[in-house]
């Protein structure tokens, strides 16, 4: 009831303070009729009021997004629900949810009645240039009572985040080399194809699941022997990603630096797509992705990264260094010098595939493609290293340069795309 009092308006407050001031009057001066209107209109925003805090508590709500991750510049439905649990009608219902104002405005609706046990849902969209974790919520809700004289605003707790990721665009399929690595007990050996009697065993370990014991050497040995595992090979890769600020041009969704993330997006999508374990690594060090889900937890990690104030890329390069075993190594980059360069390139060596997806940031600037000094001078200590070249300019997709990864840096110096 305190609650329906302080959610008086303007009007609820007038009737009550002249229904008090007849009620006065009508005892100051005897009169019953008189007494009776004050009485009337004292008593309706007070009704008004009791009959709005008791819905108050019995509204309850739930959102839902579709789909939970978009693709920046994409769309997605918000779905809220509304439902009245209780056993009677409630008034006016003055909707509002709670946005990012990078998502839009704030959505607003009306409901005139709600049932009893009814259930009420509402659609809108949003949208998102920037890449970003945005809470959607909590819903406020503003009940009120048919003649206006009580409003009383309820806020719900319950948030969800909608994820906007990097645009990614699907890439040709080039043939890119690596190292095939795994993590079993043996390398060459299976049990399938080498028949029961070949296996390799090895002695019960403590966790081994008994299902694997090998009985027959079990008796030869005079102690618990298992199978060993088979192998679980799968190709390893590494993806570098510059975020150094001083090293990119622009500003905004189109900035060379959104252009790298969303190159990185794309390559990295495409590669785990095609079976590879990938890492990510930028110029502040390893990047942590679960196990599961390579590709969501890639483009959740690079939702939110940020451009940094780093002025080197020596972090990185001794992350991937540290971090061996990798077949590939993919590096998108803004501007760097030779020396930088140079340190990068004495990554790649025999066995290793370096793809080095340069932008070229003076572009952003409306210089001349491939004008800079230093652009042609990390072209050609990352080429004379062995390093593949893909060139990506202002206004281009990475999706057409991307077959450049299939030539050889030097390749590309002698007459190639890149």
């Amino acid at each position: 009831m305190r609650a329906g009092l302080r959610a008086l308006t303007s009007r609820g407050r007038s009737f009550l303070a002249s229904g008090v001031a007849a009620l006065v009057m009508a005892f100051l001066l005897g009169e019953n009729d008189l007494f009776r209107i004050g009485l009337l209109v004292a008593a309706l925003p007070l009704l008004a009021a009791m009959v709005v805090a008791r819905t108050r508590y019995r509204l309850s709500c739930a959102r839902r997004l579709d789909p939970a991750r978009a693709e920046a510049g994409g769309e997605a439905t918000v779905t809220l629900r509304l439902e009245n649990v209780t056993r009677l009608p409630t008034g006016l219902l003055l909707i509002e949810d709670t946005v990012p104002y990078t998502l839009g405005v704030r959505p607003r609706f009306v409901l005139d009645r709600v049932e009893a046990r009814g259930v009420r849902e509402i659609d809108y969209r949003v949208r998102s240039d920037l890449r970003g974790r945005y809470p959607i919520g909590p819903l406020s809700v503003r009940i009120a009572d048919p003649f206006g004289l009580v409003e009383l605003t309820r806020s719900f707790t319950i948030t969800d985040t909608l994820v906007v990721t990097p645009q990614v665009v699907a890439l040709p399929h080039v043939r890119l080399s690596g190292e095939w690595t795994g993590g079993g007990d043996s390398r060459t050996r299976s049990v399938a194809a080498a028949g029961d009697d070949d296996v390799a065993p090895r002695e019960y370990r403590q966790g081994d699941d008994l299902r694997r014991v090998h009985w027959r050497s079990t008796a030869r040995h005079g102690e618990l022997m298992v199978r060993r595992e088979e192998q679980q090979w799968q190709s390893r890769g590494a993806l570098l990603l510059d975020t150094r600020k001083y090293a990119h041009r622009g500003e905004g969704p189109r900035s060379s630096f959104e252009v790298a993330v969303s190159a990185a997006a794309s390559i990295g999508v495409h590669l785990a797509r095609e079976g590879l374990g990938l890492r990510l690594v930028t110029d502040q060090g390893p990047e942590h992705l679960t196990d599961t889900g390579l590709s969501w937890s890639l483009l959740d990690r690079l939702a939110t990264v940020r451009g940094s104030s780093a002025r080197s890329l020596e972090m990185g390069v001794s992350a991937l260094r540290a971090g061996g075993g990798d077949g590939l190594i993919v590096a998108v980059l803004g501007a760097l010098d030779a020396d930088e360069a140079r340190d990068l390139a004495r990554l790649r060596h025999s066995g290793i595939t370096g793809v080095a997806v340069l932008l070229d940031v003076d572009t952003w600037n409306g210089r001349d493609p491939e004008s800079g000094d230093d652009y042609r001078a990390v072209q050609t200590v990352l080429a004379g290293y062995g390093w593949r070249i893909v060139r990506l300019p202002a206004g281009v997709s990475i999706a057409s340069v991307w077959q450049d990864a299939a030539s050889s840096g030097r390749y590309a110096l002698s007459g190639g795309s890149a």
